[in-house]
């Protein structure tokens, strides 16, 4: 344990410095009394010296050095308190704070490259825009672990080799079967709708069901798609960008999703992720119901020029209104429910409980799914009615 003492004089004293006295190590009875007291405690190997000061306003500084701990109670001018902070910091243990934690940044980027190190892999093994967010301290190890076991399968690294594939593949390794799993339910769903509106005309009007299908299912690859959480590997945009494409930009792609360590997304982020993809939904719909009406049509007048005798069976459907109907259909009801369904039940609600059982989580969303596009069907069928398309 060291001490060490600092006697202070005022600056504007004209006391003169005295030499040192060996018989009187201490301050002369002439001298003023000292005007601040510096007491300091550190940790070091034991010794004993006596140091005198340059600065004629200290007449004397004894020194006990001990350990590497330090206690202080600063006295004296602004260098004097400058040159003891200096002198603790370079002690390595006193003041805290030095790594009271790194950056989320620091921290995704030493667990990224852990896994990679574990995995005998490297940066310049990754795509380019995998390895970029890495560097940039962008997603964490286990987003990267999750790269790797996809990998391992053929057809998954096929579609990684897509950026829009890979981002949602990297929020969740289930997003294909989830895919999957609409198409299905809504190719059976819209067959079933469409024999139970044509009934024993179902086979002969095949040709107009077919392109119904194909279009529902087309609706529904979308409707899974964009709303999809994601991982974004997206490079920053150009600095000439404009506010409004940097803002969109910056948006999750769904707006409830769970964001990773390092990230986080405002209120006014979330609700541009739903206007975004209530732009984009509005577009599909819209296209979607154009070519599927058109068709439908198209084949109807067909079949009617054949059979006079359907003329007046089977109308034409209106193109424009239905389609326009159609989009904001998606837009808003579509864009809504699947968002949630995607970013609150299934991210925040079945992921959670279920992580460990992949086939458990599996017949859950395809139930909760399932019940989605059943209530989907019932909303659009009230709405078109509603706003005169049927």
């Amino acid at each position: 344990m060291s001490i060490a003492f600092c006697f202070i004089t005022p600056s504007s004293s004209n006391a003169s410095l005295s030499k040192p006295n060996p018989h009187r190590p201490f301050l002369s009875s002439s001298s003023p009394p000292p005007t601040s007291l510096h007491l300091r405690l550190s940790l070091s190997p034991a010794s004993l010296s006596l140091h005198y000061n340059n600065n004629p306003h200290r007449h004397l500084l004894t020194a006990f050095s001990t350990a590497n701990d330090a206690v202080s109670f600063p006295g004296g001018d602004d260098d004097n308190n400058n040159n003891n902070h200096n002198g603790n910091s370079g002690g390595g243990g006193g003041g805290g704070g030095g790594d009271e934690g790194s950056s989320a940044e620091d921290k995704n980027r030493e667990e990224a490259l852990m896994v990679l190190a574990e995995a005998g892999r490297s940066l310049k093994n990754l795509p380019k825009d995998l390895a970029a967010a890495i560097e940039a301290g962008r997603i964490p190890g286990a987003v990267v672990s999750r790269f790797l076991e996809l990998e391992k399968s053929p057809v998954l690294r096929w579609l990684m080799q897509f950026g829009a594939f890979k981002e949602r593949l990297l929020a969740d390794d289930l997003f294909l079967a989830k895919v999957f799993m609409e198409c299905g339910v809504g190719m059976f769903t819209k067959t079933a709708a469409e024999y139970e509106r044509r009934r024993e005309n179902f086979f002969n009007e095949l040709e107009i069901v077919f392109a119904d299908v194909v279009m529902a299912i087309l609706a529904d690859f979308m409707l899974v798609f964009l709303p999809a959480p994601t991982v974004s590997l997206r490079p920053p945009l150009a600095t000439s960008a404009g506010t409004i494409a940097k803002f969109f930009h910056n948006c999750p792609d769904n707006a409830f999703q769970v964001a990773l360590a390092g990230t986080s997304y405002s209120f006014l982020q979330r609700l541009g992720a739903v206007v975004r993809n209530g732009t984009k939904l509005f577009a599909v719909g819209t296209a979607s119901s154009l070519v599927g009406t058109a068709v439908t049509n198209a084949l109807i007048n067909a079949r009617k020029a054949v059979n006079k005798d359907s003329a007046a069976e089977v109308e034409n459907v209106p193109i424009i209104s239905t389609s326009a109907a159609y989009g904001v259909y998606m837009a808003v009801s579509s864009n809504l429910r699947y968002q949630i369904l995607a970013g609150v039940i299934e991210q925040r609600i079945l992921e959670p409980m279920l992580h460990q059982h992949k086939l458990w989580l599996s017949a859950f969303s395809f139930a909760v799914r399932t019940g989605n596009t059943f209530l989907g069907s019932l909303l659009w069928v009230d709405y078109a009615r509603w706003i005169g398309v049927q």
